[in-house]
């Protein structure tokens, strides 16, 4: 497959190429397009042939439900199939266009692919331009899983997902470098109290600023056997070498990966470091990579992913990462880290 690539500006946006990737949307094909989360793989979500080339240029297991993306209320009206609680205005009203994701039960019109068999629709309204005008243009709503190869962490650069999907996709409209950098909040808006499937660019606590009452899925933690929306199920956001997370005391924590790292050079390994800025000085012998200072989740959460690849870049064997605190967009951060590692975990 030959993918047409294209570059745009949010601020100065090239509507011809907006029309002509809107136009691929509507014929059932396949185009990459930014958001403010991460960049996304798009297909219509109205169709269950257009979503299967998705899973296929992803390699995504068909068991794992997509996003539908809208650009109005009128597409979101008709994926869902009841009206609308005071709980969804009130979220709607504040975070969309936003990173937060709403699981609603779907409508008749919704096919299968999409939902991977559910009950339920998990939707959302991105904040990015490009992303915008493309799902207004194509006059319908488009589904759109993070733009990476499933299971490797998530693209927040156009040369990350012209790496993974060139020659997979029809085409890529690339834009900056994605602003929240890890996947949008998902809130489960179908039960008694409202759940968060996955932590993302709204946080618990202004979720419950909002509604009051919030639980957190036990998927967060452990998995899920049946995965009630995207990402619950299946290990995520790994990078190519083995990865190991260290949590505890910050002294603790630093003085156990250094020794980690000792052993591994005594194996023979080439070790890397996945740091803070508070810490990044103290490492010997590794290739250390800093996330951000530890008083800026956001900022932390905005490199995640752009950092695991750039160990991909420098042929790490072992990557040995640091924990954060897990409040605010901690609970994102350490999610993904998380599955990264596999739950692979040392406590200190």
């Amino acid at each position: 497959m030959t993918t047409e690539i294209y570059f745009l500006d949010e601020n100065n946006i090239d509507f011809n190429i907006v029309d002509r990737a809107a136009k691929v949307i509507r014929n059932k094909g396949t185009v990459i397009f930014p958001t403010e989360t991460v960049y996304g793989l798009g297909a219509s979500a109205l169709s269950g042939e257009a979503a299967g080339k998705i899973f296929t240029a992803k390699g995504r297991p068909g068991d794992n439900p997509l996003i539908a993306h809208v650009s109005s209320m009128n597409m979101l009206l008709y994926l869902i199939g009841s009206p609308l609680s005071d709980s969804a205005v009130k979220l709607i009203d504040k975070y969309w266009p936003g990173p937060l994701t709403l699981i609603f039960k779907k409508s008749r019109k919704v096919p299968y692919e999409l939902t991977a068999g559910l009950d339920t629709v998990a939707v959302r309204m991105p904040d990015n331009k490009i992303a915008l005008e493309l799902i207004s243009r194509s006059e319908l709503p488009i589904a759109a899983p993070s733009a990476n190869i499933s299971g490797k962490p998530s693209p927040t650069l156009p040369e990350h997902v012209i790496a993974d999907m060139n020659g997979k996709v029809d085409m890529i409209l690339c834009g900056s470098k994605s602003r929240v950098g890890v996947e949008s909040t998902i809130l489960d808006l179908t039960g008694d109290v409202p759940v968060v499937l996955r932590p993302g660019g709204v946080t618990l606590e202004e979720l419950k600023n909002v509604l009051g009452s919030v639980k957190v899925d036990r998927g967060i933690v452990g998995g899920s056997e049946t995965p009630k929306a995207p990402g619950m199920k299946y290990t995520h956001y790994a990078p190519d070498a083995d990865m190991v997370i260290v949590k505890g005391e910050l002294e603790n924590i630093k003085k156990k990966i250094q020794e980690l790292v000792g052993d591994s050079i005594e194996k023979g390994l080439k070790a890397g470091v996945l740091a803070s800025d508070e810490t990044v000085e103290y490492y010997r012998n590794c290739r250390v990579i800093s996330l951000g200072s530890r008083t800026n989740s956001k900022t932390i959460a905005s490199n995640i992913f752009e950092k695991l690849r750039e160990f991909d870049s420098m042929g790490v064997d072992i990557i040995f990462a640091e924990a954060f605190d897990e409040s605010h967009m901690g609970m994102a951060v350490m999610n993904r880290m998380n599955k990264a590692a596999g739950f692979n975990i040392i406590e200190v």
